[in-house]
């Protein structure tokens, strides 16, 4: 096994090699608009998994994919010419998902910002549905109550069996 750090490297490289291959040596017009987004390779460095975007319909994704896997063994043997390792990885092509889960999150969050606007709305003219203080007490309100004012009498309120168990726990 390799090193997970050593893998990570490998697999910017071989970003950077499909990416300028696809560009100057595949002369596939099906493969125009693709960008190439990420790469991944196994911690045994058998095994690349290279992610791509296409600009278009969902035709066009579908002729870019015919054209990555016609272009294989073209893009792998370029890799294999610009990286220094003993066997050349194979290479696996998958559309990236990001564009299209962004654009999700985004008309989700586009929902909720109208969600909460309409609720700040009606929040704006409302009243609370009780008294503005809404803690009765049986004390006035000019009346302070400090330490002073409780006596040994007032422990007499207290049930001297709870005491007891307390101690006891």
């Amino acid at each position: 096994m390799a090193d997970p750090a050593r893998a990570a490297k490998l697999a910017q490289r071989i970003k950077v090699v499909v990416a300028e291959a696809l560009g100057r040596r595949v002369k596939d017009p099906r493969l125009e608009g693709v960008t190439v987004t990420d790469s991944r390779v196994t911690n045994d460095l058998q095994h690349a998994t290279v992610y791509y975007t296409v600009f278009g319909d969902e035709v066009a994704q579908a002729d870019a994919a015919k054209g990555l896997e016609k272009a294989k063994g073209v893009l792998r043997q370029e890799v294999g010419r610009n990286i220094t390792v003993r066997l050349t990885p194979t290479l696996e092509f998958v559309a990236d998902q990001i564009p299209v889960n962004a654009s999700n999150l985004e008309e989700l969050l586009r929902a909720a910002k109208k969600r909460d606007a309409e609720v700040a709305a009606l929040a704006e003219g409302a009243k609370h549905a009780g008294d503005a203080d809404p803690y009765k007490s049986d004390t006035p309100e000019d009346v302070e109550l400090d330490e002073d004012d409780f006596d040994e009498e007032d422990l007499d309120l207290i049930d001297k069996d709870q005491i007891d168990e307390d101690r006891n726990k």
